[in-house]
């Protein structure tokens, strides 16, 4: 039987069996869907595209971009509307606060010097797998992602100009996909030009320049696939750090805990003593006899 049909003659089951009815009404049937999920929450009601609902956090935005750290709301995976929840794995952990991430790296769009900034520390969020570096220039302080070899004390450069000649970038410049050499590897990459959507900006991504034209630029991402983006594109130079985030053993369930995981459902586990345990046959010991001499064969008689 489908699940949904199931589900329905539970309910008519458990409104039908309430002492003194002998129909069904609109009130009986919401008393005894309290419990279970009506059919429209669980086939018909439209659910959040992946991305556009957090589920995890609200972050407490600021009206203007600021290196404090910003107030979190955890959701432990509920629905921040109805309050309904979604993902039963989410919930607890310990609370951290929010870096905010300066993403668009916007730079001269002519032929001038390109926008240089210092990197002052290394810096990281709980919230995310990457590490941040605090960049300083001129009198305003930005989070940007740590690339592996970057340290403090480096420069890093912004421009938005294409040249006729592809420039020769560092570590952690961001410049259009149109301006780099084939081969360089970028992160934070534009999905479209002036859009806020990026990609590869999780511990350890990168991509590959591997083709370009005047038109469009071809990229292999770290899962093979190859995709054409517009030149004007900006991206970031380098790999993002803390490589061996996705290496590293969570070693303990209370660290899992710790992290905001709740247990597993328990779809299979160890059997405990109250169930008794299997019995099997007893196993025989069998002594193999001694080897017994040969008798010694006299070939003179």
């Amino acid at each position: 039987m489908p699940f949904f049909l199931s589900t329905l003659a539970f309910q008519l089951k458990a409104v039908t069996s309430l002492p003194g009815t002998c129909g069904i009404t609109c009130a009986q049937v919401r008393f005894a869907s309290k419990k279970i999920p009506s059919l429209y929450d669980q086939f018909l009601k439209p659910r959040p595209k992946p991305g556009e609902v957090c589920l995890k956090r609200i972050v407490h935005y600021e009206d203007e971009y600021t290196v404090k750290p910003l107030n979190v709301t955890r959701l432990g995976g509920r629905d921040p509307v109805t309050g309904r929840k979604i993902h039963e794995g989410w919930g607890g952990g310990i609370k951290h606060k929010y870096h905010w991430v300066h993403w668009n790296r916007i730079g001269p769009t002519e032929d001038v010097p390109p926008i240089e900034e210092r990197v002052i520390q290394i810096v990281e969020d709980k919230n995310r797998s990457a590490k941040l570096a605090l960049v300083a220039g001129g009198d305003k302080m930005k989070y940007y992602l740590a690339t592996v070899n970057m340290k403090p004390g480096d420069i890093v450069r912004t421009s938005s100009y294409i040249p006729p000649i592809p420039v020769t970038p560092n570590e952690g410049d961001a410049y259009p996909v149109g301006a780099l050499p084939i081969g360089t590897i970028i992160h934070n990459l534009q999905k479209t030009p002036n859009a806020d959507n990026r990609l590869l900006h999780a511990a350890g991504t990168f991509a590959t320049i591997i083709k370009k034209n005047k038109n469009q630029v071809i990229i292999k991402m770290p899962s093979k696939h190859e995709f054409i983006v517009d030149p004007k594109c900006m991206a970031c130079v380098g790999r993002v750090g803390n490589v061996d985030h996705a290496r590293t053993p969570i070693g303990s369930a209370q660290k899992w805990r710790q992290l905001g995981f709740r247990p597993r459902s328990g779809l299979w586990q160890r059997k405990t003593g109250r169930f008794g345990r299997k019995l099997r046959a007893p196993k025989k010991l069998v002594m193999k006899d001694a080897k017994q001499p040969l008798p010694v064969l006299n070939l003179d008689e």
